[in-house]
């Protein structure tokens, strides 16, 4: 026997269910305003939330306010609000005082005459060559334009110095410096004007500029012409001036900020603006200047200068003691004694090396700087920058939760909803005659 439980309209027991199709409304339905009709309002009509609305959480930071914007070094929208901590500076050039120290008095027994006499005058002299340079390419690598062309650019400002030395030291070294300047301009055109690579520009110029020193000659300064050797630690104090007068003037925010604007952001190719493209411009010029510097002194102290050093050894010289200084890699951020004590060091090794007759080829030490700098570069980015605002939160979450923005959504967005219960219906037994 078939159990028949249809009704009709009209019939007892019979009730009427509102479709929820767009295809129609039931003539009776008691409202139309109840029945949803597509199209009624738009995806995208929806009015902002009011002040008194609850506000959801989101764990992205906020945009820093305009007291805040004062102590960001980089654009405001992408800069690090707080000043960058300087604990980590001080501690590795304590690290640089104390290894200088320990091979200062390795090399006093080997060789006791190096720290005194006209050793120590050679010590001093070797250090301004080296450290004019070095502070250079912190500079450059302060703006985040690398100039891997300040080695080359010594040696040939030293052999273009002892070839004019006879028509006048003050006019043969601004002729040099003149030229020095050009050779930083066209570096400086390629790197702000084209937003290319600084290194790669640079190293294209350090190429052309080794392919000028193997043409010319051995060059020997005029007898009679100014010897620096009488004034070696007024030299040496110098470098030592100006380079605490670089760290000092890094450590001022609005001054930090400008400088290491160049520094990319986002996208490495996208341009950083007129003012970064300037202070790098700047930065560029200024190291050329100063490796042309390094290349007189050179020139005066050593009297013969050879084309057999094509300045290679000198540049991953200055790079490792800009590195090892505290400089990062990747621009901005530097220490303040960092480059002195690095070159130093250096310095001291060449020269300790040399007493021990372990015939350390000055390539190999700049390998060696430039390792070890790599690895400094990386302890300062890390415990270098700002301490964040706002701490992220520290409970985990649950196993299976999302999170996004500040809701959150246990069991994942694949996961099914949970059954519907008989309790929470409306009579589905009954408007489906299950029973």
């Amino acid at each position: 026997m078939v159990y028949d439980d249809s009704r009709y309209r009209g019939e007892p027991g019979f009730r009427d269910e509102p479709d929820f199709r767009s295809s129609g409304v039931p003539e009776d339905a008691p409202s139309v305003s109840s029945i949803y009709s597509s199209g009624s309002y738009p995806v995208d009509d929806y009015s902002p939330a009011s002040d008194s609305t609850l506000t959801i959480a989101s764990n992205r930071r906020a945009t820093p306010s305009a007291a805040v914007l004062d102590g960001v070094f980089d654009d405001p929208e992408h800069g690090d609000p707080g000043r960058d901590r300087m604990g980590v500076h001080v501690l590795w050039e304590l690290v640089l005082l104390l290894g200088a120290a320990a091979l200062a008095f390795l090399l006093r027994d080997a060789d006791a005459a190096a720290l005194k006499g006209d050793g120590l005058k050679d010590l001093f002299l070797f250090a301004v060559e080296i450290g004019l340079v070095a502070v250079g390419m912190g500079l450059s690598l302060r703006a985040h334009s690398v100039n891997l062309a300040v080695g080359p650019i010594a040696y040939a400002s030293a052999l273009f110095f002892a070839d004019g030395s006879d028509q006048g030291l003050l006019v043969t070294a601004g002729l040099t410096l003149v030229l020095a300047l050009g050779a930083g301009v066209v570096i400086a055109v390629l790197v702000a004007g084209f937003h290319v690579p600084s290194w790669a520009a640079s190293l294209g110029a350090a190429l052309a500029v080794m392919v000028w020193i193997d043409q010319h000659r051995a060059e020997k300064v005029a007898d009679g012409a100014y010897d620096p050797h009488k004034h070696a630690l007024y030299w040496f104090a110098g470098l030592a001036l100006l380079s605490l007068i670089g760290g000092l003037l890094g450590m001022i925010k609005s001054i930090r900020r400008g400088v290491g604007r160049f520094r990319p952001v986002a996208d490495p190719a996208r341009r950083r603006g007129g003012t970064g493209g300037t202070l790098s411009a700047v930065a560029l010029v200024g190291s050329s200047l100063l490796a042309a510097g390094a290349g007189i002194v050179l020139a005066l102290d050593q009297r013969d200068v050879t084309p057999t050093d094509n300045g290679l050894a000198l540049t991953g010289l200055a790079l490792g003691a800009a590195l090892l200084g505290g400089t990062s890699a990747f621009g901005r951020r530097g220490g303040i004694f960092g480059t002195l004590l690095a070159v130093i060091l250096i310095v001291l090794l060449v020269r300790y090396s040399s007493a021990e007759k372990w015939n350390v080829s000055l390539l190999a030490v700049a390998a060696f700087a430039i390792g070890g700098g790599l690895v400094v570069t990386r302890l300062v980015e890390t415990f270098g920058r700002p301490r964040p605002l706002i701490e992220e939160p520290e409970e985990p979450l649950e196993v299976g939760e999302t999170t996004t923005g500040g809701w959150s959504r246990t069991g994942g967005w694949t996961s099914q909803l949970p059954a519907r219960t008989t309790d929470e219906g409306w009579g589905a037994e009954e408007r489906w005659s299950t029973r």
